[in-house]
């Protein structure tokens, strides 16, 4: 994670809550008091965000002390405790909330990718998240997936080419939009299209230039039958097209769509449905 994009995230949370003061901390408690808090888990939770809740320690108050206590991506049981804090005890109580809801909100999508991860139990299929991510948190969601053992699509626009439905009808076929991204990328950027029918995973398949071909919103049967017809088609070698199922992902489906073949399985909800999870801080 860009530590620059850390601070900025976390300094944009800090001007949205305090503004120009804690009125509340600011009337009540000495300026000169000190004190010492524990973030505790609870419920079960996978740990993430242990980064920007530093982070909002430092631009706080620089002489509070933040002591991690675990490490991120680990699973911790409900009363476990998170992290140290001791300090000036109005700058604790001023940064609370916020740090509190980054370690809450990217626990969260922590905890949902370990259950999906969990629930797929194939090692062969890596569990990704989308763009589909709050905006401004994008850095840390993508982080807190890999904390909870999944993996990440592309970052952003910039970083990967992903040829969807709606760029294909734009540029006028599959055939016409792949071609035209390989003769104008660099070689080593890997070009990914998506599909929703096997005509189309055919038609991508001769181009020859789709690295990644992303099966979307396939029933089980056409999934079988797309790493069928692409494994037949790298014959005698092996597949070295990656194939990505998207469209339709829930606890519910998951585990059966990793038996299909498929090497990648995208899921939107990993970032866009994850509840925050329940974390607290204890005065000590």
């Amino acid at each position: 994670m860009n530590p620059y994009s850390i601070a900025d995230i976390v300094r944009l949370a800090l001007a949205e809550d305090i503004g120009p003061g804690d009125l509340t901390t600011e009337l009540t408690v000495p300026l000169d008091r000190q004190g010492r808090a524990v973030v505790k888990a609870r419920c079960d939770l996978i740990v993430s965000g242990l980064e920007p809740a530093r982070e909002v320690l430092r631009q706080m108050d620089p002489e509070v002390s933040f002591k991690p206590l675990v490490p991120d991506g680990l699973l911790i049981k409900k009363g476990a405790e998170i992290a140290e804090l001791e300090g000036r005890a109005a700058s604790i109580l001023s940064a609370e909330r916020v740090m509190l809801n980054f370690l809450m909100r990217l626990s969260g999508v922590a905890t949902l990718t370990s259950e999906y991860v969990r629930t797929a139990n194939n090692p062969r299929v890596t569990i990704i998240d989308t763009r589909k991510t709050t905006p401004g948190l994008r850095v840390l969601e993508k982080a807190a997936v890999r904390h909870g053992g999944g993996g990440n699509h592309r970052f952003a626009l910039y970083d990967g080419i992903l040829i969807k439905d709606n760029h294909i009808a734009a540029a006028g076929s599959i055939t016409e939009a792949v071609e035209n991204a390989r003769r104008k990328a660099s070689p080593v950027l890997k070009i990914e299209v998506e599909v929703d029918t096997l005509e189309q995973l055919e038609e991508a398949l001769k181009t020859g230039a789709a690295d990644i071909i992303m099966l979307d919103n396939m029933s089980l049967d056409m999934l079988r039958r797309a790493v069928a017809r692409v494994e037949e088609f790298h014959k005698p070698g092996p597949r070295t097209t990656l194939l990505e199922a998207s469209g339709g992902v829930n606890l519910d489906t998951i585990a059966d769509i990793a038996r299909t073949g498929v090497d990648l399985i995208s899921v939107g909800a990993l970032t866009h449905s994850a509840p925050s999870v329940d974390v607290g801080l204890d005065w000590s």
